[in-house]
């Protein structure tokens, strides 16, 4: 059997016995919906509320996505300019790092001073929540280009600006790629942080109404769609590196064994 192939059917069989498990623990211990719904009462609560979930999980997929694209190109901008400039990166990272260090739940209220409730908050808290993992792994990856190609290109007379786009770029595309499946969780969570504070619309919003009424499994079938949505652009973005930069990918399995 194809060895990809065998990874994804042990990856299937691993979630499907992960719900197993929950379904019968919850069943066994007679574990009231209050505390913990077991995964069919989650189903059948998204299936019968769907659709009235349907526009908020539209709402929570826009703004995230909006939310994440300021966050792509602030981010590749930034890591450019950090990671191409030794004064750029002493003066620049510290302040990155102070400002990631900050709560973002802090950071809403502020944003809603500023602009109202709605989705303003709610795209600049995933923008910038996004937006960190981008820079630290574009400057990474051009910080760590090889100075021999450098060199080479050097020797052909090329400028500053040919270096970097035929050599650095290139080379930090997996560094690039890597971030971008970390920040679009985190964008998530940052919309969902937003909705819940300062929102009429979307799935925080609807989960925070819910846990407010005591609907736990209005609570999870929340969770499922984030978690959903979530893995559906991990996937995509992982199938779009792999197209990319299948070049820095020499092995298909781990070295073990």
């Amino acid at each position: 059997m194809n060895p990809q192939l065998r990874r994804r059917i042990a990856s299937a069989a691993l979630i499907i016995c992960f719900f197993l498990l929950w379904e019968f623990l919850c069943r066994a211990f007679n574990i009231s919906d209050i505390v913990l719904p077991k995964p069919s009462q989650i189903i059948v609560t998204l299936i019968e509320r769907f659709p009235a979930l349907w526009p908020h999980t539209l709402q929570t997929l826009y703004t995230t996505l909006l939310g994440f694209s300021f966050g792509i190109l602030i981010g590749v901008l930034l890591g450019i300019l950090v990671g191409s400039s030794r004064l750029a990166y002493d003066v620049a990272y510290p302040l990155l790092i102070g400002f990631a260090s900050i709560p973002k739940v802090a950071v809403v209220p502020i944003f809603v001073l500023w602009f109202g409730a709605g989705a303003v908050p709610a795209v600049l808290t995933a923008m910038i929540m996004s937006m960190f993992p981008i820079v630290v792994n574009v400057a990474t990856g051009l910080a760590t280009t090889e100075p021999e190609l450098e060199d080479v290109m050097k020797t052909l007379r090329a400028s500053k600006l040919d270096i970097l786009w035929n050599v650095g770029l290139p080379r930090a595309m997996p560094y690039f790629f890597a971030s971008l499946k970390v920040a679009v969780t985190l964008a998530f969570v940052g919309v969902v942080l937003s909705e819940t504070v300062a929102s009429n619309r979307g799935i925080g919003n609807v989960m925070m109404i819910a846990s407010s009424s005591f609907d736990v499994p209005l609570v999870f079938a929340g969770l499922f769609i984030l978690a959903i949505m979530g893995v559906s652009l991990y996937v995509i973005f992982s199938l779009i590196e792999m197209r990319i930069t299948g070049w820095a990918h020499r092995k298909d399995e781990f070295a073990i064994g």
